[in-house]
């Protein structure tokens, strides 16, 4: 072989300046990575159900033999078949803080993890995957997740108690789902628009047979991405309308939907250690009808959340419009659903009717005696929001109220719940005003 005796060979090279990593270049290869990871850790878990219940039995009597017949460039990789999955969870007992004050907290004791550690779901969802949104941030108020319709049965000794708790609901409970329009005695309580701005109603949904949010790989989020799509293109009427997918999508049209207030972000630090944000924004994307009274977010927390909105307090005609849209969605797509549980959600206080139903509301001289708020909130099983979600302040005494209740209640009980508060909390006013 020839050395070479130029310059450049003469002289040893200047070190290469250190370039820092573009974040989005970083981000890409990591998404590359997760996915990648979610498929490899789907192979190990087929491969311990095929080996746990011998189903290579019928042609061979080796599991080793199996997979290097069925799959011969296992050998090429370097994979050993009965060494390289991974059997069970390979995490130790949580160690919370005592500060701690989840219901994960509460009811995972340590016989109840060794119990559950090293089961897993068909999909290949784990205990540990479970927990580890609760794990990583222990000021969680509940802290667990299901990746699929079968975590419940999987790990219910962990999911029965916060159900039993959050819910009131057992487990020899049967949830009843009534989406009847006609059922609901809700004529506008404010026709006059004093006190009501706005008024919306979503439910949260996931395709039957697909994994939840976070044990659901890139391939299957993209698929249900599509289907969904599919499904909505073929709306008619006032629900008819557009999709808009969260990549590439332009500045204008980005604009548009924050001054709309349509666009979701990225979730929290609680989604994020679900396993929630992966690959994003990739697979998501909002639909909405022409008037903008209807909305679909595409593989958010849950795979739809269906919105029907508007301003003013007619609170059975957006019910009304909800339904109409729901039960056309449900032709093309179907849906989660439990005799047990309801409609199936990846974080366990949405099941059942998995339905918030709200008002923007304003009460400013009530909210001045927030003790007799929310004994009238209390009555009716609402909560009180800020304006801007969760944890957030009222502006201009103007509050979000919403159902508390969503399991073992029909669709039809937890809007008449908010209808029946929102009428005393509007007479309350009144009174004060008087």
């Amino acid at each position: 072989m020839h050395k070479r005796h130029d310059a450049d060979s003469a002289a040893p090279r200047a070190p290469r300046p250190e370039q820092p990593v573009p974040s989005l270049l970083l981000r890409q290869c990591e998404s590359i990575i997760d996915g990648e990871l979610d498929h490899l850790r789907r192979v190990f878990r087929a491969l311990e159900l095929i080996e746990t219940q011998e189903l290579y039995r019928e042609k061979y009597e080796d599991f080793t033999a199996y997979c290097l017949a069925r799959w011969p460039r296992v050998v090429e990789w370097g994979f050993h078949p009965t060494r390289s999955y991974h059997k069970g969870s390979i995490m130790n007992y949580p160690n919370f803080p005592e500060t701690c004050q989840s219901l994960l907290c509460k009811y995972l004791t340590p016989e109840v993890f060794e119990a559950l550690k090293e089961k897993t779901t068909p999909n290949g969802f784990t205990l540990e995957q479970a927990i580890r949104s609760g794990v990583e941030n222990p000021d969680s108020s509940i802290g667990v997740y299901a990746g699929d319709k079968e975590s419940y049965e999987v790990f219910d000794r962990l999911f029965d108690p916060i159900i039993r708790e959050y819910h009131g609901f057992d487990k020899s409970d049967r949830h009843q789902s009534n989406l009847n329009p006609e059922d609901l005695d809700a004529p506008n309580p404010d026709p006059e628009g004093a006190y009501i701005l706005s008024t919306r109603i979503r439910v949260g949904r996931n395709m039957d047979g697909m994994p939840l949010g976070p044990a659901i790989s890139k391939e299957e989020r993209d698929e249900v991405e599509a289907r969904v799509v599919s499904g909505l293109e073929t709306l008619d009427g006032a629900l008819r309308g557009r999709y808009y997918p969260l990549l590439g999508m332009s500045e204008a049209v980005q604009a548009q939907l924050i001054e709309d207030h349509f666009l979701f972000k990225e979730g929290d630090r609680f989604l994020e250690s679900a396993g929630l944000n992966r690959d994003w924004p990739a697979g998501r994307g909002i639909y909405h009808n022409d008037d903008k009274t209807f909305l679909v977010w595409v593989n958010e927390e849950d795979q739809l959340r269906i919105i029907s909105m508007q301003k003013g307090g007619d609170i059975k005609e957006v019910f009304t419009r909800l339904v109409e849209a729901i039960n056309q969605i449900e032709t093309k797509v179907p849906f989660s659903y439990s005799e047990h549980l309801g409609y199936i959600t990846s974080c366990p206080t949405n099941l059942g009717t998995a339905m918030r139903a709200s008002v923007h509301i304003a009460l400013p001289k009530l909210s001045q005696d927030m003790e007799r708020f929310r004994e009238i909130t209390d009555r009716h099983h609402l909560q009180i929001r800020g304006i801007h979600g969760e944890h957030s302040e009222s502006e201009g005494g103007v509050y979000d109220v919403s159902n508390r209740r969503r399991l073992g209640i029909t669709e039809v009980e937890a809007v008449q719940d908010m209808y029946n508060g929102v009428v005393e909390l509007i007479e309350a006013e009144k009174a004060l005003n008087a």
